[in-house]
């Protein structure tokens, strides 16, 4: 990327220019398209039976059938904000009583870690422990929803089995399961086309969720699911319409996509460069006491920052101060986690080696002079150490 000023970044953070910042055949896909766009003539265009056809051919098959909109979080989004703003909800008393919240199956964090001889079922079961709460107030089970790979939860990489052991639950309970693939799927993950197939090939959800990468920053989403689940939905009555969801023009970007996908192999590349970039921040783990943890799969990556080893306490303001003191060299990196400490990694597929090698020699110089400045505060008395901690960490 670059400024105003022409200054040239390295993109480490952005997930929706999945295929690289302005690809000349995606954007040429647009450009031909728009050429001879007509919208909302209630005809429909071969471009979206063609991408629901691609789509359904990275999918298992059993979710087949598709619904495009124009926004990954357009309708849901939109609708729970005026749920919850001051026109009808004026006190922050945290979600509603029909919203039931799971721990999240973090293994360094949460309640069942990396020493738990089962982590995958212990967490399930908090899952089930909740659902029979909701069921003993009368309620009935609608859905479970959570990203196949927590991103914004600070990149956590939940323990092989557990979503086919919280699918079983929620089935049980009549509710159906949502995976939301948004920020982690299209390859991201490498060995898979989809987050979700981490978690075993026999494991389905009943609806996914994709968007952002999906267009390369066009504004295109899409909901896959299964004929039950459609018929269902039929059933209801109500007809789904969208004037700009699955237009010639977003469907024509999302092939594209994919042909640059398949034709540069990205998804192999993002296994490569993934593994390569996980054992070079491995060995800054071994280097700086701050690093906790890395983790990740394929080009998605976290580096989990703490003041101490022990507790483990996220080192917030250290992370802010990295982030900044990287942008400074030229490198785009940001923040995620309920602490805010933990670097996330989830750049362009193309990101290359020598971008994973250059990326890693900066964060390993500038942690270099934030732990030397830190420890020449030591020998000065706690004010005067406390002023130049100050300017070390603003």
């Amino acid at each position: 990327m670059y400024d105003e000023q022409g200054a040239e970044y390295i993109d480490c953070i952005n997930n929706v220019a999945h295929v690289g910042h302005c690809h000349p055949f995606v954007v040429q896909a647009a450009h031909e398209q728009n050429q001879v766009l007509n919208t909302n003539s209630r005809y429909l265009h071969d471009n979206i039976v063609d991408y629901a056809q691609r789509l359904s051919e990275t999918l298992p098959e059993k979710l087949c059938v598709f619904y495009f909109l124009n926004s990954g979080a357009y309708h849901g989004h939109l609708s729970s904000l005026i749920d919850i703003s001051p026109y009808k909800f004026r006190d922050l008393d945290g979600q509603k009583e029909w919203v039931h919240v799971a721990p999240l199956p973090d293994i360094y964090r949460g309640p069942y870690r990396e020493d738990h001889p089962n982590p995958a079922e212990a967490y399930a079961s908090e899952v089930k422990r909740m659902l029979s709460s909701a069921q003993e107030q009368g309620r009935k089970i609608a859905a479970f929803f959570a990203e196949s790979l927590p991103s914004v939860g600070g990149q956590v990489i939940p323990p092989a089995g557990y979503f086919p052991k919280v699918a079983e639950h929620i089935r049980k309970a009549g509710g159906v399961f949502i995976a939301d693939e948004i920020q982690v799927g299209f390859g991201r993950v490498g060995k898979h086309f989809w987050a979700f197939q981490l978690q075993g090939e026999d494991f389905v959800p009943d609806i996914v969720t994709m968007g952002k990468s999906i267009g390369n920053g066009h504004p295109v989403a899409c909901v896959a699911t299964t004929q039950a689940v459609a018929r269902a939905f039929e059933a209801t009555g109500v007809e789904y319409f969208n004037t700009f969801g699955g237009s010639p023009v977003s469907c024509a970007v999302g092939l594209a996509v994919l042909d640059v996908l398949e034709k540069e192999q990205l998804q192999a590349h993002a296994t490569q460069v993934g593994s390569f970039l996980m054992e070079l921040l491995g060995q800054q783990k071994a280097k700086h006491p701050i690093i906790g943890d890395v983790r990740g799969v394929g080009l998605f990556i976290g580096v989990d920052l703490i003041k101490d080893e022990a507790t483990r306490t996220p080192a917030t303001e250290e992370a802010d101060y990295l982030v900044s003191r990287m942008k400074e060299n030229y490198i785009l990196l940001s923040t995620d986690g309920p602490g805010r400490n933990v670097l996330k990694f989830k750049p362009p597929m193309c990101f290359s080696l020598e971008n994973a090698q250059h990326v890693v020699a900066k964060l390993d110089a500038v942690l270099t002079d934030m732990e030397e400045k830190v420890r020449s505060c030591e020998t000065l008395r706690p004010q005067a150490k406390e002023t130049l901690l100050s300017h070390v960490l603003p």
